[in-house]
């Protein structure tokens, strides 16, 4: 029995000093830590930082965090994403730069109403990290019924359930109806000949007649009413014609004239009304607002049912389009165009003076076509109104 006495004598003789040194070095780490200069503290609201997981690099541009912003923020149905992201930045275009990547989602750009979102900083950088609210559920459409999200798992929330980037109702209307098409278009569009009762005018369910040449892989048709030209404000140039909607049709015969029959009619549908294939443009929940890369200037051609001018979330049309480098996101800001006055307080000259253009908000495109693009404003600082002008913005 005196053996393994020995033994364990000598294993704690040899395990005791390696433990005493490990603690004093310990210990001597701790009393230099604390001997280093404190660091200063950020201005209030005090960020939290984090540790990333792999690198993150700086931002090409300066992203200018809010003086005041919510330490926390709990997501709420009807928000926005644009909304959400002018609370915490200056430029709330760059809300794409700021959320940390976050392995339980599947796409960190989607957040969801109930989910928490808290600024933090990561190596200097702003950072938004969104945290899923515990027992939240998302309504999906699993026959009304609600889907309890299950922890740690990927969520796979529909893209329904998540907050769009900017009010859907807003521009819903104009991504099937009104377009914008060329003469050429219009030329060979087909067109209603008369109705089976010989009717000026008809309406849902009425079976009409169509003449010229018919797409035969396809049985249903737009029905419009060419609208006025579009003219560019600078040089008078024509860069559309306004294509209204009036309803659809459904093609029963091919023949010469062919029958069709009117559905969704919106308005009165008349002889002449042109016939083109279906917009098959969907809302896209997530639009990514970004800055051009290059210089644009266009002008507003088109304030969308407003005569006088626009504020926030209507519509404008610009004198830009696809061929010009215009894509769906861009964002432009929004211009005055100065008056022309007399300087009665000038008696050596009767020169008439240019007042400068002012800044009056900012815009973002949602469709383009080859020469124009719808664009919905996202901030109004003051009236925007017809032939304003439109740049790449400068912050």
């Amino acid at each position: 029995m005196s053996k393994p006495r020995t033994s364990l004598h000598n294993n704690l003789r040899n395990i005791v000093p390696s433990f005493l040194l490990s603690g004093l070095l310990t210990i001597g780490t701790i009393f230099i830590a604390g001997c280093s200069s404190p660091q200063p503290r950020p201005a209030e609201p005090e960020p939290e930082t984090a540790t990333p997981a792999e690198e993150v690099k700086a931002p090409t541009k300066e992203i200018r965090v809010k003086t005041q912003y919510p330490r926390q923020y709990t997501v709420k149905k009807g928000d926005t994403l644009w909304e959400i992201s002018s609370m915490f930045l200056q430029d709330p275009w760059y809300w794409p730069e700021i959320w940390q990547k976050n392995q339980q989602v599947a796409n960190p750009h989607l957040i969801f109403p109930g989910d928490v979102l808290t600024l933090i900083y990561v190596n200097g950088q702003p950072q938004m990290r969104v945290n899923e609210a515990e027992h939240r559920q998302i309504q999906q459409e699993n026959g009304g019924r609600p889907v309890k999200k299950l922890s740690p798992s990927i969520r796979t929330s529909p893209l329904k359930a998540s907050i769009p980037s900017i009010p859907g109702d807003a521009i819903r209307q104009f991504l099937t109806k009104p377009r914008v098409v060329t003469k050429e278009e219009l030329d060979k569009a087909p067109y209603i000949v008369g109705s089976e009762d010989n009717h000026l005018i008809s309406g849902d369910g009425d079976r009409v007649y169509v003449r010229g040449e018919i797409d035969k892989e396809r049985v249903r048709f737009s029905v419009f009413r060419p609208g006025k030209a579009l003219r560019d404000p600078d040089t008078n140039e024509i860069l559309g014609y306004e294509a209204i909607h009036t309803g659809e049709i459904h093609i029963t015969d091919y023949d010469d004239p062919a029958s069709g029959d009117l559905t969704k009619t919106v308005r009165e549908v008349l002889t002449g009304d042109r016939l083109l294939a279906e917009d098959r443009s969907k809302l896209e929940n997530l639009y990514f607002p970004h800055i051009p890369d290059k210089e644009i200037t266009a002008r507003i051609l088109e304030l969308n049912e407003a005569l006088a001018g626009v504020a926030q979330l209507q519509v404008v049309v610009i004198n830009k389009g696809e061929r010009d480098g215009i894509e769906i996101g861009h964002l432009l800001a929004t211009f005055t165009n100065g008056d022309i006055i007399r300087d009665r307080h000038n008696k050596r000259s009767s020169k008439p003076v240019k007042l400068p253009n002012e800044r009056s908000g900012l815009v973002m495109v949602f469709k383009t076509f080859d020469r124009v693009s719808y664009a919905i404003t996202l901030e109004s600082r003051r009236v925007i109104r017809n032939y304003d002008y439109l740049h790449t913005p400068k912050f």
